[in-house]
């Protein structure tokens, strides 16, 4: 009877207001009714629009923060709610309805007015409700009655409380117990900021879990700067791990393209397969480079690492950092595309590669105008060039480990690959050191050389094992020739 009599002198102050001759509501109530009137709000709607079809509402709860709390929230609130005669509900930062659960009488009711999945019930689609007044002021809400808006609700009680991401303290959405008028208990407001908090402590200690997790996986990454200053970043921008300690506040901005710290310095972000690794210059000091390692020569899957971690790569971006490692001072994209397409080039292909490369590689890796690495470059097939150059044939067969990208037809990359084999090839025939005429019959390119072959069958000592074979792949190069 109690709550039967305040609804009735909720119902006299919400039909003095609207018809204009007094009421005043609580604050709370009127300032969300001025929101909801301003949004166009009809109060004589019938129902909350439905906006998604259930197949979507699936995709929706799938995706959605608060998924991984559900079970804590419905051990919590679904029984008491089953009991009391309530529906449970929890909505997205928008007031879409994701998950309505309780006893089946009181299901039917709510479907009546839309209160289910699917449904919008922000301020501005549904009027005054304490899901949408709760997403509207960021705090714990309850309406009676006719404190709604919308007279067809004015049947309900609810109460709801925000939930947000313990990370970025970002709005994830509302947990709401909502039913009619006879089942109101004045717990239902303090039960329902209890399950929110619960709900933020569990989302707490899973973020904690996924932050340990990157730091173990990570931090290889952090340890490769040998030394220079960095940090390991959750993908939001914590600080998990830094070189030295206390250099960084707690959390950075990721979503920015310069990272200017606190101290004027400009760092370097590197995305991670989880969260980033920060690179700082250091004080009044040059910024160390970057170590960037191609293994090019002799391998069906090209493989690049900068500084430890391994890139993954496609023949096209490992044609492109061949073309700039050998051209160390840059080069434009219409010389790049001259060099990867030949003729049929086109710039504007080139600049949309050169956008996937620098995403892989990261912020201050590959610059541009012209397109050039900012990186120590230790390319195996650069390192045989500069020994050929250096006259060192020895170690110019010891890193020649074949062809330089077998599958590639890029104009740069066979003129490389033709001249780097033709002066191994001469440069260890000439030579006549017989290690260096067995590694260079290792490879692909000399293993029918039968000159090569020749070569090396006079200079290996008598009673070396390796005399019989190479005598039997002479005697099958010549056949074939």
């Amino acid at each position: 009877m109690d709550a039967e009599r305040h609804s009735h002198a909720l119902s006299r102050v919400y039909d003095s207001v609207l018809a204009g001759v007094g009421g005043k509501p609580r604050p709370v109530i009127s300032d969300s009714w001025h929101r909801s009137l301003a949004a166009h709000v009809d109060p004589e709607q019938r129902e909350a629009p439905v906006v998604y079809e259930p197949s979507e509402v699936v995709d929706l709860r799938d995706a959605h923060p608060l998924a991984s709390v559900l079970p804590m929230l419905r051990e919590t609130l679904v029984s008491i709610a089953d009991e009391a005669m309530h529906v449970m509900i929890i909505t997205d930062a928008h007031g879409y309805v994701l998950w309505c659960e309780g006893e089946a009488e009181i299901r039917r009711a709510a479907d009546r007015v839309h209160l289910t999945e699917g449904a919008q019930w922000s301020e501005e689609a549904s009027g005054t409700n304490a899901m949408g007044t709760a997403l509207a002021l960021g705090r714990p809400v309850t309406v009676h009655s006719a404190e709604h808006l919308v007279r067809a609700y004015h049947g309900w009680t609810c109460a709801a409380s925000p939930v947000r991401d313990p990370d970025t303290g970002r709005m994830l959405g509302v947990v709401d117990i909502s039913g009619p008028l006879r089942t109101v208990h004045p717990a239902m407001g303090a039960l329902v900021s209890a399950a929110a908090r619960l709900a933020e402590g569990q989302l707490q200690v899973q973020i904690a879990t996924r932050d340990e997790r990157l730091r173990a996986r990570n931090m290889r990454h952090l340890t490769a700067l040998r030394g220079e200053p960095g940090a390991l970043l959750s993908p939001t921008g914590r600080v998990l791990a830094a070189e030295p300690l206390g250099m960084l506040p707690g959390r950075l901005a990721v979503d920015v393209d310069r990272l200017v710290l606190p101290d004027g310095r400009v760092g370097v972000l590197e995305p991670l397969a989880e969260g980033y690794l920060l690179r700082v210059p250091r004080a009044g000091g040059p910024t160390r480079m970057p170590l960037l390692e191609l293994a090019f020569l002799g391998a069906e899957h090209p493989t690049a690492s900068l500084d430890g971690r391994e890139l993954p790569l496609s023949l096209r971006h490992a044609e492109i950092l061949t073309a700039l490692a050998l051209h160390p001072a840059g080069l434009t994209a219409d010389q790049l595309a001259l060099r990867l397409y030949g003729e049929r080039g086109n710039p504007t292909t080139v600049r949309a590669e050169m956008h996937r490369l620098r995403a892989q590689l990261g912020d201050g890796v590959l610059l541009t105008r012209p397109y050039r690495l900012r990186a120590d470059v230790r390319a195996d097939f650069a390192a045989v060039r500069k020994a050929l150059r250096g006259g060192d044939v020895v170690g110019a067969a010891a890193g020649y480990r074949g062809t330089l990208l077998p599958r590639s037809e890029a104009p740069v990359v066979c003129e490389e690959r033709e001249d780097l084999l033709a002066g191994v090839r001469r440069a260890v025939i000439t030579l006549g050191d017989a290690e260096s005429l067995w590694e260079f019959t290792r490879t692909e390119d000399g293993r029918g050389d039968a000159e090569a072959l020749r070569h090396l069958s006079r200079v290996l000592p008598r009673g070396d094992f390796r005399r019989e074979l190479v005598a039997g792949e002479l005697r099958r190069a010549l056949a074939e020739s």
